[in-house]
């Protein structure tokens, strides 16, 4: 089974389009949080929801895990803890020992500086969230999509995500190994949240491929879904 990760501030829904364009069956994982409630007892750390992806993978015989964002990062963690028969992934410099949290992120993992900006994102109409997104390369209606998604929860599950962070995912997760499955890092040229050599390096580490996506960002499963399905297709056909 093809299973689809998304990542902050998102929902399965930024995955449509990708999903629309590979032509096989898959799904696309809400985590816990991001569609507006909590199991019980679950407080939104980075390795329960690693756990809590591990037990939906569970059902499957085999599993291509494809993940974007944070979602990218927990298929890191499940690609060199349990089998998998592929994993692709993005940003991945998250995972370098010298990664450096990005502005925004830097605001969410500060208490009280991380929950005004919670607050403020809450608050704003997807109306005039579509407009700002403007700066990502996102369209009005996907900007709209993923404003539309954003809940108290959600943000609330985004600020201890990120809090449950030590320093970096490299101190908690590390060091880097070899996984058991092939691996494909994908680096979006354009990802202001993302470093080509530090992505690069943990390709290596991992033994994975490395592909560039030309002439789009960090949203690149709103902005490029053609492109992405191409390549997602090309390479689990390269595994057979």
């Amino acid at each position: 089974m093809i299973v689809f990760l998304h990542g902050v501030p998102e929902t399965a829904a930024v995955w449509r389009k990708v999903r629309a364009g590979i032509g096989a069956e898959s799904v696309a994982l809400t985590l816990p949080g991001f569609d507006g409630s909590l199991p019980d007892g679950f407080t939104s750390t980075k390795d329960e929801y690693v756990d809590w992806v591990a037990e939906q993978l569970d059902q499957y015989d085999t599993v291509d895990l494809v993940g974007h964002d944070w979602g990218a990062g927990l298929v890191y963690r499940l690609a060199m803890t349990r089998p998998l028969r592929s994993w692709v992934a993005d940003v991945g410099g998250f995972l370098h020992p010298g990664y450096v949290w990005h502005s925004l992120a830097r605001t969410w993992r500060t208490p009280g500086e991380g929950e005004a900006a919670i607050a403020a994102m809450v608050a704003t109409e997807p109306r005039a969230f579509a407009g700002s997104a403007a700066q990502w390369g996102l369209s009005e209606e996907d900007a709209r999509e993923m404003a539309e998604g954003f809940t108290e929860t959600m943000g609330a599950s985004i600020l201890s995500l990120y809090r449950s962070v030590t320093s970096t995912a490299h101190a908690d997760w590390g060091p880097l190994t070899p996984t058991g499955a092939p691996g494909l890092i994908l680096h979006p040229a354009d990802d202001e949240f993302s470093d080509e050599a530090k992505a690069r390096e943990v390709a290596a580490a991992l033994g994975a491929r490395f592909r560039l996506l030309e002439g789009v960002g960090h949203f690149w499963p709103y902005q490029a879904p053609k492109q992405a399905a191409e390549i997602l297709v090309e390479f689990w056909s390269s595994l057979r």
